[in-house]
């Protein structure tokens, strides 16, 4: 903390002794709806994945086991990604929840995501940086490792003239893609493999997050670096979704949307005067390079 005089390192450790929670209540235990959650999302991922084959799991549910691959590393990602975030709130002495998980029985991948819930005021800049930016650090990390790994299983194939869902390439995709698999030549494409698959959702989840607009993980980390200015910045970005989902994929007109129902404006920090240490500003550097990486305009779009 080098930037902060030692009345403001005073005020901090008077918090973080005497006001904040003791680490014994900052760490909110495990609970059966942790568990069932987490079962719930299992199963609904592994469904994902076996439907994903073309396997009927009603006619040969002795195949079940063949969705695993992409349900262990999508529900790997998503894990590291909070927990992430779980260890750098209870490092800066901030109550949080561990990871609860959200199946979603009728979507193509099973999930909705995951989430923390945050139990007490952050105290400082750095402390909303950190545990702002791990997550998504941390979570891409996983996603690269399963992209790679996946893109060895992937190959060449020739597209049929059959209606169907195609992916867009994030400048990071396509760049692996290319350097692994090579350039498909006219009238075929790359059949991703399940552990690919799960890490092209891991970097869309990562890009997602780092939008930076109000309490996404962006919008922390651009509250930890700009201060209250950011609420104009989240103004500015919602106005693009909503542009973006007119012109590229209309799901950007729903997440518009969704940003404003969950508010613009970030609720400051409790140490909002002391500023941010500036080995975080490298950080958020780190951050937005992941975010430029890895955002896709179109993510999706109907071949048809």
């Amino acid at each position: 903390m080098a930037d902060e005089t030692p009345d403001e390192i005073e005020a901090i450790h008077h918090y973080t002794q005497d006001v904040a929670p003791p680490h014994g209540a900052l760490t909110k235990g495990l609970t059966p709806l942790h568990v069932i959650l987490f079962v719930a999302t299992l199963f609904t991922t592994l469904l994902a994945g076996v439907l994903q084959k073309g396997i009927n799991p009603l006619d040969e549910p002795w195949r079940f086991y063949e969705g695993l691959p992409f349900a262990l590393t999508l529900l790997t990602i998503l894990m590291v990604h909070e927990l992430a975030h779980y260890y750098s709130s209870i490092r800066h002495h901030t109550a949080a929840t561990l990871p609860y998980f959200i199946p979603a029985p009728l979507s193509p991948i099973g999930t909705f995501g995951a989430f923390i819930k945050m139990k007490s005021p952050i105290h400082t800049r750095t402390a909303l940086m950190d545990i702002g930016a791990s997550g998504p650090i941390a979570g891409f990390i996983i996603s690269i490792v399963a992209v790679v790994g996946g893109l060895f299983y992937s190959e060449i194939g020739l597209v049929n003239n059959k209606m169907g869902m195609v992916l867009g390439d994030s400048l990071l995709f396509s760049l692996l893609t290319k350097l692994i698999v090579g350039t498909p030549p006219q009238g075929y494409d790359v059949m991703l493999s399940p552990v690919a698959f799960a890490g092209w959702l891991g970097f869309f989840v990562t890009s997602l997050n780092l939008i930076p607009i109000g309490q996404l993980d962006g919008g922390h980390i651009m509250y930890a670096f700009a201060g209250g200015s950011n609420i104009w910045i989240s103004r500015v970005l919602v106005v693009c979704l909503a542009l973006m989902g007119i012109e590229y994929w209309n799901g950007w007109l729903f997440w518009a949307a969704l940003m404003v129902v969950l508010g613009l404006r970030h609720p400051p920090v409790i140490f909002n005067e002391i500023p941010l240490e500036p080995s975080r500003k490298k950080m958020a550097a780190i951050s937005l390079a992941i975010f430029i990486v890895t955002f896709v305009p179109m993510p999706f779009r109907i071949m048809e």
